[in-house]
């Protein structure tokens, strides 16, 4: 059991979490949840010990153990499957005095607890962790230092599951993983036996792996049970019934304060005036409920053209010459398309974006584009191009100088606007922004011209679950062609029509749903598996 009881800290003048109390059982799986910047990662870190609270304290049953993803993985050359095995400090401990102790009823009661620890299924528990996440078996044993850090971020994400503790930790766990990756873990994560906290804007994840909610929200702790979705309906009618409540409360105080005005000054009315102004006074007024500042884009319709927009004619693409990544790509997309590729991190997804943006040219076949195509490109690299001494509105009067020739002050802050800029936000550094906010300023960079196709590389992975609702709308509001690729599951669902699956070098229509691709990848894995197990029986 943990238990949060009167937890406060503040950062400088500002209070981020201000007498929180929350009692959270064993077995329980909880979503945290608020704004960016609310005190979601705050609260883990105060949880976990990294941080000291200013008031109150957090407890957890004895014997129990707590672990979170490490966000600073120490640089080391040993092997992934060996970091993975190492995180595991007590089984590492045990393992090491067997090859060191002589005494032989210790060396006796050592194998008995790493047999009780499972400790030689140890290994393949952890390449079954790493191959879940997405490493291929001959990259277990490569070392962990050649990795980048969005990989090595799932080798934290792999050593934390290895770990199992009694109370588990995960902050925004989906941030590197494709949406393969994303559906192993989600359902890794049903079948987790301890207590579960995950803090994710990622709605799929919350609705299929948690039973209770803690909102973070004007610096308190609100629990409740349900999954995300629950919590969405219940806040939506717990803000009506107070918004009711405000309006009687409103309409009872203006009418006993018309009566204190008709009759105070007369005699006969006096005392029952006086009574009414005692009863006004100690008036609880419930407060009207004031909206959270709504975050909304808008993508201007394009123009239309004949479709199809693009004709891409049994085309090889790669970077190296004659070493094709994808191999006589036959595909058409049309004005009204809203495609999502789908495969797993490596097998060319990107590198289709790019062929289709015009990015990269082919080695054999041919691209016909429309003359009158325009193009719009989202890719979360664009934030490193991004000029971080400038400001959202020079970047965007910049563009419209370029496109237009001219660059009228209220046209440069409507087109900011249409993707949530404010005055003041507009006129921040853009070194200043939150990731959110540069991804933001990317779509409307991208839309300036009214593109006729939208090319979306995971658009989502900077934005809360707001922002990713907004933008959901935005492009299905939206009315030219969309190829998108995107690890948010409740993204792809919402926004695409059609599926292209990325495998093997080629790209094919994928029939079915996310569910039906689900259960396709489930099943290429345990394909995969019995082929290796059948190569290594036949060696």
């Amino acid at each position: 059991m943990l238990n949060i009881t009167d937890l406060s800290y503040q950062i400088g003048p500002r209070t981020i979490i201000e007498d929180g109390n929350v009692c959270i059982m064993d077995g329980w799986r909880v979503g945290v949840i608020g704004h960016n910047g609310a005190g979601k990662s705050t609260l883990f870190k105060l949880i976990s010990g990294d941080l000291i609270p200013d008031g109150g304290g957090v407890s957890i049953s004895s014997g129990q153990k707590m672990g979170m993803v490490r966000q600073d993985m120490p640089e080391t050359d040993d092997a992934l499957l060996d970091v993975v095995l190492a995180a595991n400090v007590e089984m590492a401990e045990l393992w090491r005095q067997a090859t060191t102790e002589t005494d032989g009823n210790k060396i006796a009661e050592i194998y008995e607890r790493l047999e009780d620890m499972g400790a030689y299924s140890a290994p393949a528990k952890a390449s079954m962790l790493l191959t879940g996440l997405g490493f291929q078996e001959d990259q277990l044993q490569e070392p962990f230092s050649s990795f980048s850090g969005g990989w090595r971020m799932r080798v934290a994400l792999a050593a934390a599951l290895f770990v199992e503790p009694e109370i588990l930790l995960l902050d925004e766990p989906t941030n590197h993983l494709d949406l393969e990756a994303i559906m192993w873990l989600e359902t890794y994560l049903l079948d987790y036996r301890h207590t579960l906290m995950i803090i994710s804007h990622d709605r799929e994840l919350l609705n299929k792996c948690i039973d209770h909610v803690i909102h973070v929200d004007k610096m308190q702790l609100t629990l409740s049970t349900g999954n995300y979705d629950t919590f969405e309906r219940e806040k939506a009618l717990a803000a009506g019934l107070q918004q009711k409540m405000h309006e009687k409360q409103a309409a009872a105080r203006d009418h006993m304060q018309a009566f204190v005005d008709r009759f105070k000054a007369q005699a006969s009315k006096a005392r029952q005036a006086q009574s009414r102004m005692k009863a006004l006074e100690k008036m609880d007024i419930v407060d009207a409920v004031i909206a959270d500042r709504a975050i909304r884009f808008v993508f201007p319709n394009p123009q239309q053209i004949a479709s199809p927009m693009i004709s891409i004619n049994h085309a090889n693409v790669g970077y190296d010459p004659g070493k094709p990544i994808l191999k006589n790509i036959h595909r058409n997309i049309d004005n009204d398309d809203r495609i999502a590729l789908l495969g797993a991190n490596g097998e060319g997804k990107s590198t289709l974006m790019k062929l289709i943006a015009d990015r990269l040219g082919v080695m054999e076949g041919e691209v016909t584009r429309s003359n009158k195509l325009k193009i719009g490109y989202f890719s979360q690299h664009q934030t490193e191009e991004l000029d971080v001494n400038s400001t959202p509105y020079h970047e965007m009067f910049a563009l419209f100088q370029k496109k237009n020739g001219s660059a009228a002050e209220h046209l440069v802050r409507a087109k900011l606007g249409a993707f949530g800029f404010s005055r003041d936000l507009a006129d921040n550094k853009i070194s200043a922004l939150s990731g959110g906010e540069k991804a933001r300023l990317l779509f409307a960079f991208m839309s300036f011209d009214a593109p006729h196709l939208l090319l979306l590389d995971e658009p989502t992975n900077h934005l809360d679950i707001d922002a990713r609702e907004a933008l959901v709308q935005a492009l299905n509001a939206y009315e030219g062609a969309i190829v998108i690729v995107s690890h948010d599951p409740n993204m792809v669902e919402r926004v695409a029509d059609r599926l292209w699956l990325i495998k093997d070098g080629a790209c094919q229509d994928f029939e079915g749903d996310l569910e039906d691709y689900r259960k396709f990848t489930i099943q290429s894995r345990r394909d995969a598996r019995k082929e290796k197990k059948k190569s290594l029986k036949q060696a």
